[in-house]
């Protein structure tokens, strides 16, 4: 069966990725008022997580993360399967949570920033040994090396 809000996110979030950055984030705006901040959680987990890569400013994508992190803390493995039979809701949280690293370091809260990289880390393995699971620990890595250098600068990888 086919799931059309997560058609829709994923349509914008091709969007962003072609430099409509924008519109994409008009189009995820809508979405989200459309879910609700009670609705699937799948949908406002995976929504808040990319909407977040569309902000340039770290304090409005923290905002986003957080928001994709606590529709996590709602979200079943039954509910991810019915989207894709090998999503486990454990294997979102290396990547939800180095998103919010980053971002509480581009912040300046660089202990915050140290425990979201320390909870990523504790959950890596959940995630296979892919580019998926490659792009994630690459990411703890620059953002662990951010952080030893003080570093509150966008990284070009992010």
């Amino acid at each position: 069966m086919t799931d059309a809000t997560m058609t829709a996110i994923n349509d914008a979030v091709t969007l962003g990725r072609q430099g409509n950055t924008e519109h994409a984030r008009e189009t995820l705006a809508a979405l989200w008022n459309s879910i609700g901040a009670d609705g699937d959680p799948l949908h406002r987990c995976i929504l808040g997580h990319y909407m977040a890569d569309l902000h340039d400013h770290a304090a409005d994508a923290l905002t986003w993360d957080v928001r994709a992190l606590d529709a996590a803390e709602a979200l079943t493995d039954e509910r991810t399967q019915r989207l894709d039979a090998s999503l486990t809701v454990r294997g979102f949280y290396p990547s939800l949570h180095l998103n919010l690293a980053d971002n509480y370091r581009r912040l300046g809260a660089f202990d915050t920033a140290h425990r979201h990289l320390d909870a990523a880390r504790a959950r890596l393995d959940a995630l296979s040994e892919d580019a998926y699971g490659d792009v994630v620990r690459a990411g703890i890595s620059h953002v662990e090396t951010a952080l030893a250098e003080g570093s509150t600068d966008r990284l070009p990888t992010h």
